[in-house]
């Protein structure tokens, strides 16, 4: 799965490309993708799993600009991928799981408002 973005609109594409950390849909895929074509406008949370699928591609997100967040140990059933991404530095903040959804709705408010501003 890739964002890409033609003029002021973004779209997803699913592609069947190759095997990306051995998965297919792979979130460091879809995450280089959204630093690429959406840079600073992007929120990501990366949330429960096994590996570190996602964790480079949520750090090339914070990278350009993007809010990152990733979910917390105690809250996770696995914290393989949002582990991988703290120790890389990737996440701004980690986050329980049921404040997940109110730290991305202020964060996409946040940056509304800010571009409303300019």
């Amino acid at each position: 799965m890739l964002l890409q973005r033609s003029g002021a609109y973004y779209h997803v594409d699913i592609i069947d490309g190759p095997l990306v950390n051995r998965h297919r849909p792979s979130v460091d895929v879809l995450f280089r993708s959204v630093a690429r074509f959406a840079g600073h406008n992007a929120v990501a949370c990366l949330m429960t799993g096994m590996g570190d699928d996602g964790a480079q591609g949520l750090l090339e997100m914070k990278n350009a600009g993007a809010q990152t967040f990733a979910q917390d140990e105690v809250s996770c059933l696995v914290f393989g991928m949002p582990k991988e991404a703290y120790k890389k530095g990737a996440t701004d903040k980690l986050i329980s799981l049921e404040d997940i959804p109110q730290t991305l709705l202020n964060a996409c408010y946040g940056r509304r408002m800010s571009s409303i501003k300019n």
